[in-house]
């Protein structure tokens, strides 16, 4: 079977793939102080208490965070008795190169979005990912990433407010009632949902309008479904866009061994 592990700033996907489908999907915080062994514990135990066994022969690992590969590298090593593959670096090949500027290296994320999007979907396709950062992937007719859009994530920005203005407190993000708010909760939720539903939409249509071809979007991450209620931004959503990527990428690297 193989190991996927989604490796973000704030939390890293561990799911396993039996060929067909993904049998389990576990998420832990992103912590680089955190070794093989800790990593094998917690997995295990979370596959033991769903009924499966660890026999994963292979890896495949994502990170933005470069600190947290080093100890991901000596798991699939020590335990799965594996060379894993790591999106991004010069061993791992992709389906279709990027096409960015020269010494450009696009997060292995996005490699990531534009492979599993290009998989379902054909090119001409912009990847919305809600992450730490909301990023703007944008995939060509061939499967390229060639390119996009980096903004500040959502609760990030909420982080930022509460962190830079004394009076306003810390509040979760939902959709709210209405427009105006009448408290400071209310007031920065209708701030924060609204302006991150324009924010989408302008960039969304200003790519397309640039790119000059249709294009449909996909919304990917975890606050994908909570910003579709607001509005119709999303051609579609799927949240394990890229997890699947990576399964896209590891079978190209098989494949062409």
């Amino acid at each position: 079977m193989l190991l996927c592990i989604d490796t973000g700033n704030t939390n890293t996907v561990f799911s396993v793939w039996d060929g067909k489908r993904f049998i389990a999907t576990f998420r832990a915080s992103t912590e680089h102080q955190r070794t093989a062994d800790q990593y094998y514990v917690w997995l295990s135990t979370l596959m033991a208490h769903k009924g499966f066994d660890m026999s994963i022969d292979e890896v495949i690992i994502s990170s933005t965070v470069p600190r947290v590969v080093f100890n991901l590298r000596v798991l699939a090593d020590r335990y799965f008795k594996t060379r894993p593959i790591v999106v991004g670096k010069p061993d791992c090949l992709l389906p279709v190169p990027p096409r960015v500027d020269e010494g450009v290296k696009p997060g292995p994320d996005r490699l990531a979005n534009a492979a599993g999007a290009f998989d379902r979907h054909g090119g001409n396709v912009i990847v919305v990912d809600f992450g730490t950062a909301t990023n703007f992937d944008v995939v060509a007719e061939d499967g390229a990433y060639v390119g996009g859009v980096i903004s500040p994530g959502v609760n990030l920005s909420l982080e930022a407010l509460h962190a830079g203005a004394a009076a306003l407190p810390h509040v979760d993000i939902s959709q709210p009632a209405k427009i105006i708010g009448t408290n400071t909760v209310e007031c920065i939720q209708a701030g924060v949902f609204w302006g991150y539903i324009g924010l989408v939409r302008e960039i969304t249509g200003r790519i397309k309008a640039e790119y000059g071809k249709p294009m449909k979007v996909i919304g990917t991450g975890g606050l994908a479904p909570l910003f579709s209620q607001g509005d119709v931004l999303f051609d579609t959503i799927e949240d394990d866009l890229t997890i699947h990527g990576l399964t896209v990428i590891h079978r190209f690297n098989k494949e062409n061994a």
